[in-house]
């Protein structure tokens, strides 16, 4: 793994098989930032919704994700901005401080503490997550994805864009939603909605993809547009008209004073409230825990498999969320949502959410009545498509190929995000892999060889390179089922490191092995000079 240096982070890894800068790549990374930019910005404001916030605020940071963390952040695919997984904390956090100029106040407290925690290079923490998991959380969330979306495709957009746990705000879960949409269908909505879900598969075909014409303009971009051209097409009939909550909803500012009005301030005087320092811990450890979570399932993604450095990374997010805190945003992360819609949009290099970010800000500022009239039907099926593409059935075949240590963990996560949240799915999805390690630990701690050197009642015990205080039940099991009046070896002439709860099981089995006639022999079992020896070889070794 070779490292180079950038602007916040003298160790980070890359990968450089082609030419990636930004300007080389800008008809791929262009197209990709517009078809971002359409799907954040009504994910920024539903977000902000779901969390209680005023709706610029999700807008702010979208903004601010997508420029300053973008610009900061060494992630080649990620995109950040407010996150979905942070919205229940900010919405029990605004309520419980009495203000959003309040909360603001530990929004920038979080950011100190992201920027601190990638100078302490915290972000070894995202190498400790299996694989298995990631993969389980890529394919859980574009499950999720694709059912969320499903109500806005056919006419029922009551559930608003910020919620993606199982339990809605309404009472209502994930698949109650599914039958209670069936009231709400819309025949307008359900032409487009067929249209551009036509439109997307056929620009996946092999005959799209080879066509010029087709590699330039992307099929995203086309549904959008075909989507608002309908959307005007439909107005003039009663029966088929879009009404106002089928469409995105930007706020218009009518002057600049309305636009500046729409920024918020954080409330200083709140530096004397311990509870806003309590609040700014949760949110800069689930924040950092999503966004590390996001930038390695992102890099998975990556066709070029370039690494993400993860201490840059918690360092960009601390910046960018002391910006959105002095300036009046919510919490932002990187968003696996955005990242996999910038990566299957053909997104080669971070120019592409740097470029979202500016498109959020101007069409804010120039162009929100156009915007307005998008159906969120057309976004639905640009997301639902997102969410097919991850959750492919060929993904669940080939972790079932790699055996039933991945398979099981792969699917603990994808059902516990499918029927909690993110968060929770993957902590399911992590405790059931440290199980199954801890499983395969103990039954690897050694093995038994019979009758060897011509001996008939000789065994042989073989320890492992590696026997640690989690071995010791296997340990003693093995030891108990040693037969009396055998001439026992116990061999850690390969043992590398051996823990000394294991070494007393051992001393103890040997006074107890004179009443039961076992002779017992040891091989290299010193645990205090030639297990130091072998140790500091054994890293020598592996450092060369």
């Amino acid at each position: 793994m070779k490292s180079t240096d950038n602007l916040l982070d003298n160790n980070s890894p890359t990968s450089a098989k082609e030419d990636l800068s930004p300007f080389k790549n800008f008809k791929s990374d262009f197209p990709a930032s517009i078809i971002v930019f359409l799907v954040a910005m009504p994910l920024c404001l539903g977000v902000a919704l779901a969390s209680g916030a005023p709706l610029y605020a999700g807008l702010i940071s979208g903004i601010v994700g997508g420029i300053v963390v973008g610009s900061l952040s060494g992630s080649p695919l990620g995109v950040s901005g407010p996150a979905a997984g942070l919205a229940v904390i900010v919405l029990g956090a605004i309520v419980e401080l009495g203000s959003f100029e309040i909360f603001l106040v530990a929004v920038v407290l979080a950011g100190i503490l992201q920027l601190l925690m990638g100078y302490a290079k915290a972000g070894v923490i995202a190498y400790y997550f299996p694989s298995s998991v990631v993969h389980g959380m890529l394919a859980g969330i574009g499950i999720l994805i694709f059912l969320k979306q499903v109500p806005h495709a056919v006419g029922d957009d009551l559930v608003g864009e910020g919620e993606w746990g199982f339990f809605q705000a309404d009472g209502e879960n994930t698949f109650s939603e599914l039958l209670k949409m069936l009231g709400n269908l819309s025949p307008s909505i359900l032409v487009i909605s067929a249209i551009s879900l036509a439109i997307l598969i056929l620009w996946e075909t092999s005959f799209f993809k080879k066509n010029p014409i087709t590699k330039l303009i992307q099929g995203p971009l086309v549904v959008v547009v075909l989507g608002i051209v309908l959307n005007l097409a439909f107005a003039s009939n009663p029966d088929w008209a879009i009404s106002s909550e089928h469409l995105v909803k930007i706020p218009v500012a009518s002057n600049a004073n309305e636009f500046f009005s729409n920024f918020a301030f954080p409330d200083f005087t709140a530096l004397a409230n311990p509870r806003v320092y309590i609040l700014a811990i949760i949110i800069a450890v689930v924040g950092s825990l999503e966004t590390l979570l996001c930038t390695e399932a992102s890099d998975k993604q990556d066709t070029l498999k370039r690494v993400t450095p993860v201490n840059r990374e918690l360092k960009a997010q601390g910046i960018g969320n002391i910006i959105c805190g002095l300036i009046g945003g919510i919490p932002i992360t990187q968003v696996i949502v955005r990242s996999s819609v910038n990566q299957q949009s053909g997104g080669k290099t971070k120019a592409s959410a740097v470029m979202h970010g500016v498109l959020i800000l101007l069409s804010i500022v120039l162009i929100p009545t156009l915007l307005n009239l998008i159906p969120l039907a057309t976004l639905a099926a640009i997301l639902m498509v997102v969410g097919f593409k991850l959750a492919k059935p060929s993904l669940f075949v080939k972790m079932y190929k790699q055996g039933l240590s991945q398979f099981i963990p792969f699917v603990a996560t994808v059902l516990g995000i499918l029927f909690t949240n993110l968060l929770l799915g993957i902590a399911i999805g992590m405790a059931i892999a440290i199980f199954i390690i801890l499983r395969n630990n103990y039954k690897v701690a050694s093995r038994v060889v019979l009758n060897q050197e011509g001996a008939n009642n000789s065994i042989r015990l073989v320890l492992s390179e590696d026997v640690t205080f989690l071995n010791k039940a296997s340990i003693q099991g093995t030891l108990a089922q040693i037969p009396n009046g055998t001439n026992l070896v116990i061999d850690a002439s390969n043992t590398f490191f051996i823990h000394h709860d294991v070494i007393e099981i051992i001393d103890d089995f040997k006074i107890n092995a004179t009443s039961r006639n076992i002779t017992v022999t040891t091989l290299d079992l010193d645990p205090e000079k030639e297990k130091e020896i072998r140790m500091s070889n054994h890293f020598k070794l592996i450092s060369n």
